[in-house]
């Protein structure tokens, strides 16, 4: 066994002091619940930081920037990052089995990552080994939980369980993509956030049989854009996390539109792109999107879909007019990336803002090539949305066409205007699709 999956293994084991959570919890007075709990991981992090310093118990935790100081911070750190998010299980109302899933989709997820390594280099390999151990390890914990808290294990419960598991494991699988290991006490947190809201919206519809389709669609689809190069590994790993929200979330109506711009608009980027790439308007990484991008691009269509899963009843909105807002970001999202690959490789653009001539890339130029690829971009996602939702019709998917325009237009704008001084490309992304959106869901409530 290598030092580092003996690591992972020390890691894991910590990891499942977790379940001693579970037992303290009712006992009374609070304050005596939350120090049983914390205990043992504030005493591990003692030790770690003033005990440990040489000999087996160091090598087995110790990471390579650990051993300069001889100080094992990052044992230090996982274990104290436990003790707080077991505090937020215990006082302010996160569910144990969340609790206990967050822990163990990182715990389970290194040792499953370290054991790939073992086998092989391959970067997708090692990060399928981390998802998958972290969900198996996450499903199974956050049910032992459960059962210590007394809480049914019925097949809609179990469900959920495996959803928060998969959620919580392609998110850290994405953040450890873009952090470093010595971030891990942030990727916990943020994945305990994640569940915790999750928890607390009425997915009512979650079946393992739908995870399990939504799943392999996205996996699939995913790999096939990262194997094409038009996604880079956090790109597809944060389509497939979106994917697989808005399929479980939404439905497969919702994804359809996703997905279409998913693979057109990389299809776009990787479109003539040796001769972008000499005009000086090519994206970078050889066209292969980024997680930055994708989420610029997808964002305000992500917080869409969870406001309609918590609509109406936590939210008061018509679920409706979160549809439109949906329909209308990726819209934009859709039409821009048409315009700007498209158009881009025409000659002569004008500045938006006062239509004199400028050079191929200058932000904020247009071709009325690239705003006529923009509208057909547009067109594509409304007719989507109204060839699907029997609600929309040929009314709507006119909404969402225009909808979409403008927030390529609103891009354009932004491009000539605060691009480059204040705000940088994938921020204009994001306000464009954010301006479309709420379009759309103005015009649903006022014109429809």
């Amino acid at each position: 066994m290598t030092s580092a999956v003996r690591r992972a293994v020390g890691f894991a084991l910590v990891g499942a002091v977790a379940l001693l959570v579970p037992l303290v919890d009712g006992v009374e007075p609070p304050w005596l619940a939350t120090a049983l709990a914390i205990a043992p991981f504030v005493g591990i992090a003692a030790l770690a930081l003033t005990v440990v310093d040489d000999g087996p118990l160091f090598e087995l935790f110790a990471r390579p920037g650990d051993r300069e100081d001889h100080t094992l911070y990052g044992l230090a750190g996982f274990a104290l990052s436990i003790a707080g998010l077991s505090l937020l299980a215990l006082q302010f109302g996160l569910p144990m089995w969340v609790f206990v899933a967050s822990v163990f989709v990182l715990a389970g997820g290194n040792l499953g990552t370290r054991l790939v390594e073992r086998v092989t280099a391959d970067a997708v390999a090692a990060t399928a080994g981390f998802v998958t151990a972290g969900f198996l390890a996450a499903t199974a914990g956050s049910a032992v939980s459960a059962m210590l808290a007394g809480r049914p294990l019925t097949s809609q419960f179990l469900a959920l369980l495996a959803f928060y598991a998969i959620s919580g494991a392609l998110l850290a699988a994405l953040l450890r993509a873009v952090l470093f290991e010595r971030d891990d006490p942030l990727v916990l947190f943020s994945i305990g956030l994640l569940l915790w809201l999750f928890s607390d919206l009425p997915l009512h519809d979650v079946t393992a049989g739908r995870i399990a389709l939504a799943l392999g669609v996205t996996v699939v689809l995913g790999y096939v854009s990262y194997a094409l190069d038009t996604a880079s590994l956090p790109g597809m790993l944060t389509g497939v996390f979106l994917g697989l929200l808005t399929i479980v979330l939404g439905d497969f109506r919702w994804f359809a539109m996703l997905i279409t711009f998913f693979g057109l608009g990389g299809l776009a980027t990787k479109f003539r792109y040796d001769e972008k790439l000499d005009r000086g308007i090519a994206e970078e990484n050889e066209g292969a999107r980024g997680s930055g991008n994708v989420l610029a691009n997808s964002i305000v269509a992500l917080v869409a879909v969870l406001a309609a899963a918590a609509s109406p009843s936590h939210t008061g909105i018509d679920p409706m007019l979160l549809l439109y807002a949906f329909a209308g970001a990726v819209a934009a999202a859709m039409s821009d990336t048409f315009s700007s690959e498209f158009g881009g490789l025409y000659d002569n653009p004008r500045l938006i803002t006062t239509l004199r001539r400028v050079e191929p890339g200058t932000d904020g130029g247009v071709t009325w090539q690239g705003a006529v690829a923009g509208l057909v971009g547009s067109g594509i996602v409304a007719g989507i949305a109204g060839g699907l939702f029997a609600d929309i019709g040929a009314v709507g998917a006119l909404v969402i066409l225009g909808a979409g325009f403008l927030g390529m237009l609103v891009d354009s704008f932004l491009g000539a205007t605060v691009e480059g001084e204040t705000v940088g490309n994938q921020s204009v992304n994001l306000l464009a699709t954010l301006a479309a959106a709420v379009a759309g869901g103005l015009a649903f409530q006022l014109v429809l």
